[in-house]
């Protein structure tokens, strides 16, 4: 009895239907369809082969599947270099699945052996028959691919589904129409199918055939034309007189004359040249080849510019458009001087990162100037296509160089200085990853010989001065970021501010506006009110739009008649910026319970960070919300630990997991926060919250915490401070290593507050809590009868 149920190892097929009594080999590639044929193998070789409806799906469901396919054969397999396997099948039956089971690694199909219903009228059965060969004689009219032996076997084969499967195999129907025919059991209906998939396909070819006799005749015309212009030359040639072809070939000779290019360089031009002669002056690849000539030539392969190596002029010119930036400034003259004494470091890539507006760009230009070197700017933001570094391949229609190509073009000079700006903004898409061709061009053992795609010819960038900005470091990519010197640029101080307001931002925005001296005062109290007011930021530039605002103010005044001039001081500002937006003292008056100030850092400078706990009757649920990251979360979760293992010594009772609920949040739920450094801040809240003692309204905190209580360091202390300052805070507690950053805190910073050099959470809660965590007892309440514990403060006094 011949078996009608199987249960097979199941292979998906992508733009192929495999018929019954069909013979063909193809390459699996996916994991599950090689495991699938090596467990046919191992068994009686017989796998189910159907039809995946979406060819663009790698790993396909149930649904992707067509239900039909065919009880195939396995006959050959053969493992192919590149891992997939090649394999030699022949259909034996249709049939449906019924069943998908996943095993490890492949699906396997229950499925049913199908049988053909046989047609009920013999005559219209054999009138399809003979249409059906009739097509077939059309198709061998107009499509030559299909082998002679096949039209042989054709007219041995009697039985109509066996006639309609081979045709329907061999033919070029759509994949969609061949599963249609192998779908259908039903022979009369499955010859009426095929006949009319074979109708339109003959239809399409003949419209195929039309278009490629008349493409064929216009190829045939366009090489008369071309003989016919061969020969105008030729006349041109006989009378001496000069066509546009040499033309054109002439100026770029003359553009050449008294240049020293490299000698690949002098061979490829010569070589393009040449094909620009032999190339129809009408054709598309004249005007390619003429692209790629006039880039090659304005590229300054030999044109150099010489360094200016004084340092005394260097550092004149920093200090004359800088105020501040004291490390920036020393890192560069420190490269100056190397340069002076004839030295020539690998490592010429220096990274600014630090807040926007704190003049990283601008610095870039000064250091151009100070060593007489041509400035070029390339922006980053947004780029996430490889072909903007490295150009496009000269074949493509429209094609140019990189940005580094065209950088180095702009500036005519091969030894230029190039700023790539917000490096830290770079993405990736599937054209490729630009920070991974950036590798190439900020490594000094390979731009030496750096190659764009558009000009095919090595580049000599190791002279060439780079240096990159960014706000951040977390989305540079670490290979990248090894390859360069990081320096960070840190925020401004309030008197910075006005020192750098009063000197350069005042006076060169009066100057854009038209205004003169006499006709715009600033007094010494405006522009701290400004800063106070109106500004929140680590850098200058709202600082400068303010100042701009008042010089447009004061222009409309002038023009219109209403004032001569305007003096602008602290009292006035309200009457020309409006009412100020920020205010010195955001900080509550009064001392909270689980509400405690928090430093934060973000790529625009240091904030605050309100974190609030509140506890109540339940369960034991932790609640967490404000648009926290995983890293904060986990913090949480690491505070309430160290609290639970804590709670003898803390004077909270053992069992508060289990019947109160924890609410931990963090206000401004729209923006996105995260990092360990709110740890202590975290602790300290839930603390007060589950002893009820409030926390100090003037203290602010910043440090990570591990589940024994310790307080780890944490970075960006200057622009935390400096935000700690802002708000009013007087007493800001840190991690007891950061200690080397506090001596490089500006003195306005340690002046106004007094720092807690904390190691552990009980210096954090006794400097925090109002009257530190002490004894208490209360009837019926949560807390203990324990002895009074706080740990040792270490003030700034001791570090001094």
């Amino acid at each position: 009895m011949r078996k009608v149920r199987y249960t097979l190892p199941l292979i998906p097929l992508r733009g192929i239907s495999v018929f019954p009594g069909m013979i063909l080999h193809f390459d699996v590639g996916r994991p599950q369809s090689i495991t699938a044929v090596k467990q046919a193998m191992k068994a009686d070789k017989t796998v189910f082969l159907c039809y995946q409806n979406d060819i663009s799906i790698n790993d396909p469901d149930r649904s992707d599947l067509a239900d039909t396919g065919t009880i195939a054969e396995i006959h050959q397999t053969l493992n192919l270099p590149d891992g997939n396997v090649r394999i030699l099948v022949e259909g034996l039956h249709r049939g449906r699945i019924t069943r998908y089971t996943e095993a490890e690694n492949y699906t396997l199909v229950n499925a049913v052996r199908l049988s053909d219903t046989e047609p009920e009228n013999g005559m219209e059965t054999a009138a399809l028959m003979r249409r059906a060969m009739h097509l077939v004689e059309d198709f061998m009219e107009i499509y030559e691919r299909i082998p002679t032996d096949v039209i042989t076997s054709l007219l041995s084969i009697d039985n109509p589904g066996e006639l309609a499967d081979v045709i329907a195999s061999n033919f070029p129907l759509k994949p969609d129409d061949k599963q249609l025919v192998l779908d259908e059991l039903n022979v009369s209906r499955r010859l009426e199918l095929l006949n009319s998939c074979l109708s339109a396909e003959l239809e399409v070819l003949a419209i195929e055939k039309d278009i490629t006799e008349k493409a064929q005749e216009n190829m045939n015309r366009g090489n008369h034309e071309y003989l016919l212009r061969e020969k105008l030359k030729a006349i041109h040639e006989e009378l001496g007189d000069d066509n546009d072809i040499e033309i054109d070939i002439k100026k770029y000779k003359k553009n050449l004359e008294g240049r020293k290019l490299p000698e690949a360089v002098s061979e490829k031009l010569g070589e393009e040249l040449e094909r620009l002669r032999r190339t129809n002056i009408n054709s598309q690849e004249y005007g390619v080849i003429q692209n790629y000539i006039e880039t090659v030539i304005a590229l300054p392969w030999e044109i150099r510019t010489t360094d200016n190596t004084d340092i005394a002029r260097a550092a004149k010119i920093l200090e004359r458009d800088h105020f501040g930036l004291t490390k920036v400034k020393d890192r560069i003259l420190e490269y100056i001087a190397v340069r002076s004494l004839g030295g020539a470091p690998k490592s010429n890539i220096i990274c600014l990162v630090g807040p926007p507006g704190t003049g990283k760009t601008s610095i870039v230009k000064a250091l151009a100037e100070a060593l007489n070197r041509k400035y070029v700017r390339v922006s980053l933001g947004g780029i996430k296509n490889e072909a903007e570094i490295r150009g496009h391949r000269k074949t493509y229609v429209g094609a140019m160089p990189g940005r580094i190509i065209d950088a180095v073009k702009n500036a005519g000079s091969s030894n230029p200085l190039i700023l790539f700006d917000e490096i830290d903004k770079m993405s990736s898409d599937a054209f490729g990853d630009p920070a991974s061709a950036m590798l190439e061009v900020l490594d000094p053992e390979q731009n030496r010989n750096f190659r764009d795609h558009f000009l095919e010819l090595p580049f000599d960038l190791s002279d060439t001065i780079f240096v990159t900005t960014a706000n951040s470091l977390e989305t540079v990519p670490a290979p990248l970021l090894d390859r360069m010197d990081v320096i960070e640029v840190e925020g401004y101080t309030p008197d910075e501010k006005a020192v750098i307001a009063k000197k350069y931002l005042m006076p060169k925005q009066r100057h854009q506006h038209g205004l003169t001296a006499s006709q715009l005062k600033f007094t010494a109290s405006s522009y701290s009110a400004i800063i106070d007011g109106y500004t929140r930021e680590s850098g200058v530039r709202e600082l400068e739009h303010q100042i701009a605002a008042v010089c447009r103010k004061t222009a409309r005044r002038i023009a219109a008649g209403e004032a001569d001039s305007v003096s602008v001081t602290a009292a006035s500002l309200k009457s020309i910026l409006g009412t100020p937006r920020y205010h010195r003292d955001r900080l509550s008056a009064e001392d909270k319970i689980g509400a405690v100030v928090g430093l934060a850092w973000t790529s625009a400078g240091g904030d605050t960070l309100d974190i609030e706990v509140n506890v109540m009757p339940g369960n034991g649920k932790l609640e967490l919300t404000g648009n926290l990251g995983d890293v904060m979360k986990e913090s949480a979760r690491a505070a309430l630990s160290y609290v639970r293992a804590n709670a003898y010594k803390l004077g909270i009772m053992d069992d508060f997991y289990k019947s109160e609920d924890i609410h931990i949040h963090v206000p401004e739920g729209a923006v996105p926060k995260d990092g360990p450094s709110a740890g202590i801040t975290m602790t300290t809240a839930l603390v007060s919250a589950l002893l009820g003692i409030p926390v100090r309204h003037d203290i602010a905190m910043t440090g990570e915490v591990t589940l024994r209580g310790t307080v780890l360091p944490i970075g960006g202390l200057k622009e935390k401070t400096l935000a700690a300052l802002r708000f009013g805070v007087k007493k800001v507690i840190i991690p007891y290593e950061n200690k080397c950053d506090y001596d490089e805190l500006p003195a306005v910073v340690k002046d106004n507050m007094e720092f807690v050099f904390a190691k552990d959470m009980n210096t954090v809660l006794h400097h925090s809590l109002l009257g530190g965590v002490h004894k208490k007892t209360a009837v019926n309440a949560r807390y203990v009868n324990i002895p009074e514990h706080c740990g040792t403060a270490v003030t700034a006094s001791e570090v001094n």
